[in-house]
């Protein structure tokens, strides 16, 4: 029997999600609601005038594509009306919000799952195998850039509204940065200092965040760039540990504008200095096909069947991520141009 799913939220992720949902034999779509007037094409699916009539209707998840502001509050109301969730990012407004949504998911008992769909990219996951087997040695430190053009309406766009998003560049983008750090590392981290800024954009959230931070435990020290005025699309996390690095250069998405997704390995070199120092030998493996989407529902439909745990994606790693956000945000003044 197929799960039914509903979609609280149809704008571009949530018909992203709908297309993957469609895609697998074990799921169907039942319900959406949009607050604005994007109507499904698909006439078997009900169009909800309420995120109440959606929980209403037989379903077994509920996946929220909302503005950030709501996404808390339809968490917990999805999860206390038994319906297991698919979250996308960013989880919440603020860190309070997260320990509301997990208590509720204590008591339902339901699986819930947070959208950090980065984990799933090939580049990560084969970065990822390469630290766990420990050939290249301790990690030293991380260094991080993610960065997107905005558009010409930018300004317009409800992230850069606090009441919808509760914060910026930061908080949009560059929290799939701060998880892909906590991940690669298996520590939490601390945020030293942090510089926002607006630099171009008229807008009252941060178009520039600028992080540094150190892991709890490990002594590593990471650096992040989120910004809104890259002008061409940039994704780069450098990773240089005591025998070597890897850097992953480039990022399938959606409008495949952040591509080629690569990942460059290297190995250090004493050995030759007067010709080889500073230059190791590197490979590099490109990836041409996209199926995080598919992955990450993969292991949601697992983990509702019985058959596995979230793994990624936690409501841990939500409360993680909120934390240092939640940070920076009390602590930094946005400096304007």
């Amino acid at each position: 029997m197929k799960l039914k799913f509903g979609i609280a939220g149809y704008g571009k992720m949530g018909k992203i999600r709908e297309r993957t949902i469609a895609s697998n034999i074990n799921t169907e779509l039942i319900g959406i609601f949009e607050i604005n007037n994007h109507k499904c094409n698909d006439k078997k699916v009900i169009d909800c005038k309420s995120f109440e009539e959606l929980i209403k209707l037989d379903l077994d998840v509920i996946v929220i594509s909302s503005y950030v502001s709501s996404a808390a509050e339809y968490c917990i109301r999805a999860l206390n009306a038994g319906k297991h969730v698919f979250c996308e990012k960013p989880p919440s407004i603020s860190a309070n919000e997260m320990l509301e949504v997990i208590k509720s998911e204590k008591t339902s008992g339901k699986v819930l799952k947070y959208g950090f769909n980065h984990r799933y990219h090939n580049s990560v996951i084969e970065a990822k195998k390469i630290i766990n087997e420990g050939s290249l040695g301790k990690l030293l430190w991380m260094r991080g850039v993610y960065g997107k053009a905005g558009s010409i309406d930018f300004n317009d766009n409800w992230r850069n509204y606090k009441n919808y998003s509760g914060g910026g560049i930061l908080l949009d983008q560059g929290i799939h940065m701060l998880d892909l750090f906590r991940y690669f590392s298996n520590d939490e981290f601390n945020c030293l200092s942090a510089h926002l800024t607006t630099s171009y954009w008229n807008i009252e959230c941060e178009d520039n965040a600028f992080l540094t931070l150190k892991s709890n435990t490990k002594n590593i020290v990471a650096t992040l760039h989120s910004s809104a005025t890259q002008w061409k699309h940039k994704f780069l996390l450098e990773m240089t540990f005591q025998d070597g690095y890897i850097n992953l250069d480039g990022i399938l998405s959606e409008t495949r504008s952040y591509a080629p997704e690569t990942l460059v390995f290297g190995e250090k070199n004493f050995e030759d200095i007067d010709f080889a120092m500073g230059k190791p030998k590197e490979s590099t493996t490109f990836f041409e096909h996209d199926k995080s989407w598919d992955l990450e529902l993969v292991e949601f439909l697992s983990a509702v069947s019985g058959g596995g745990s979230i793994l990624n994606g936690t409501s841990q790693d939500a409360l993680e991520i909120m934390k240092l956000t939640d940070y920076v945000y009390k602590n930094s003044i946005i400096y304007k141009n």
